[in-house]
């Protein structure tokens, strides 16, 4: 996979390394397990800072894109990532309707109406 950074951007770098890797798994570009590039490998054809990847890295296991494996390298998460992700997604919502104080009847009917269902 081709990294490129646009230095123009407004957006961090680290952003755009993490957009870029997120586009590719959801295009298909990089399937489950595929180890991405060592962090300073990365960094280093990127001219950016180690710390910079590794912070792009980090997100994305967090939202379960990837995977770290120590030694192995940080590959690209199976099947169970979407769900994963949809989980986390879930209790976000969930935790802001609970905020705003919406009943959950109302916040299920919010969804259903998004999904385009009645």
């Amino acid at each position: 996979m081709d990294f490129a950074l646009d230095a123009a951007s407004p957006t961090p770098p680290y952003e755009q390394v993490r957009a870029q890797v997120i586009a590719a798994i959801d295009d298909g570009s990089l399937v489950a397990g595929t180890r991405l590039p060592p962090v300073r490998t990365l960094a280093a054809e990127l001219n950016l800072a180690a710390n910079t990847v590794a912070r792009a890295y980090r997100e994305l296991e967090e939202a379960g894109y990837v995977e770290t494996r120590g030694r192995a390298g940080t590959i690209v998460r199976g099947g169970d990532a979407a769900s994963s992700r949809a989980a986390a997604a879930a209790e976000a919502y969930a935790e802001t309707v609970r905020r705003l104080g919406v009943s959950a009847e109302d916040a299920v009917a919010l969804v259903k109406a998004a999904l385009g269902e009645r």
